[in-house]
């Protein structure tokens, strides 16, 4: 029997997991890992070398270490639930004039609940991933995520959307690490090539984080359908023909083509017209926000209004801002203006170090 019971780990053959898996194994749990094979390249006809979490070399790497250090080592197939729920969503978001957010909904919808069930099945009281992010039961005895101990490496921010039913059954081995440690733990256990692993910050399924190429391989008759659309100003004067609305995102500067003398950006998507507006700088700055699909976890509700670092974006600093939730919609008024709110991506609270909540900007 071991000293703190079953748990099952996510791997992805990466470093993080890799560690989690054998802290938790030396502390006493009896440890099982399991690494979610999402997506592949070859399956999808996109002409690309698989790398990251779901290729063949990293699902071995995950095994070849639960095999040294004696735990046992499963492969689950999500790819059906993964493409049908994650990238559908993605598609739909681009075509609906939004920017997606695939990261925080295969946290929400998929990997916990795929890890969950397993762990159910096995006996496991416990899973594990390898976020850098904490997490503890409140004196309100709701279940509360707090920021990593490596701010440069947090990653609180995508996981607003995992329920109190599952954070109770969560850990988060690496919470009080930096990065930079976790990687000499590796290279003390032994796992020189492990510690020295590189990072992809890519989107899984999207080779070379090129969305664009992905949309036209997914949809091969959007492209005609949306070429051709005008650029416009604010005041609707046209400036331009575009490529497809789609293959824009609020805020961006590069890749439009367009001379007006000054930096230019995209401020709205409107795809109802297949337009896209751009302007200044200044036109992109915002003091509100409105937020749908909210799940909060420290507080049950927020019922008046309440000062918080709202942040807009993964690698956004953050704004002070005051929030008040008004039936399914978060109010947010930023204390100073914010730039590139851009709908479909999470918006999220926090208080301190504390991840309050978060939901999807309109």
């Amino acid at each position: 029997m071991s000293k703190h019971g079953r748990i099952l780990v996510a791997m992805s053959g990466g470093v993080d997991s890799s560690v989690a898996a054998v802290m938790l194994h030396e502390q006493g749990y009896e440890v099982i890992g399991l690494t979610m094979k999402t997506w592949d390249y070859a399956s999808s006809g996109i002409n690309s070398k698989e790398t990251g979490c779901c290729s063949l070399d990293s699902i071995n790497d995950a095994r070849t270490l639960a095999v040294n250090y004696g735990f046992p080592h499963y492969i689950l197939d999500i790819r059906d639930e993964f493409g049908d729920f994650v990238i559908d969503n993605f598609v739909n978001e681009y075509v609906a004039g939004r920017t997606p957010n695939p990261c925080v909904l295969c946290n929400t919808h998929i990997k916990w609940n795929a890890l969950l069930k397993r762990a159910n099945k096995l006996d496991c009281e416990f899973i594990a991933t390898g976020h850098y992010a904490n997490i503890r039961k409140h004196d309100n005895d709701r279940y509360v995520i707090s920021k990593g101990k490596d701010e440069n490496k947090d990653q609180s921010y995508v996981l607003w959307g995992v329920s109190q039913e599952n954070l109770a059954r969560t850990k988060f081995p690496l919470g009080s690490f930096a990065k930079s440690e976790i990687r000499q733990m590796a290279l003390d256990m032994g796992q020189a090539e492990l510690a020295n692993k590189s990072e992809s910050y890519e989107i899984c399924f999207v080779p070379d984080n090129d969305y664009r190429a992905f949309l036209k391989h997914r949809l091969p008759e959007l492209e005609n359908e949306v070429k051709g659309g005008d650029f416009v100003l604010t005041d609707g004067t046209k400036v331009g023909t575009h490529q497809g609305y789609p293959f824009y995102t609020i805020g961006q500067r590069r890749g439009l083509n367009i001379a007006l003398g000054h930096p230019m950006f995209v401020t709205q998507i409107l795809p109802e017209s297949n337009t896209v507006v751009l302007g200044t700088q200044d036109e992109l700055q915002k003091m509100s926000a409105r937020v749908r699909g909210l799940n909060l976890i420290k507080y049950a509700s927020i019922t008046q209004p309440l000062e918080v670092i709202t942040k807009i974006r993964y690698k956004d600093a953050g704004a002070l801002s005051y929030i008040y939730q008004q039936n399914d919609l978060m109010h947010v008024n930023f204390h100073h203006s914010v730039s590139g709110i851009a709908p479909g991506q999470s918006a999220v609270f926090y208080e301190g170090n504390d991840l309050l909540g978060g939901g999807f900007l309109i």
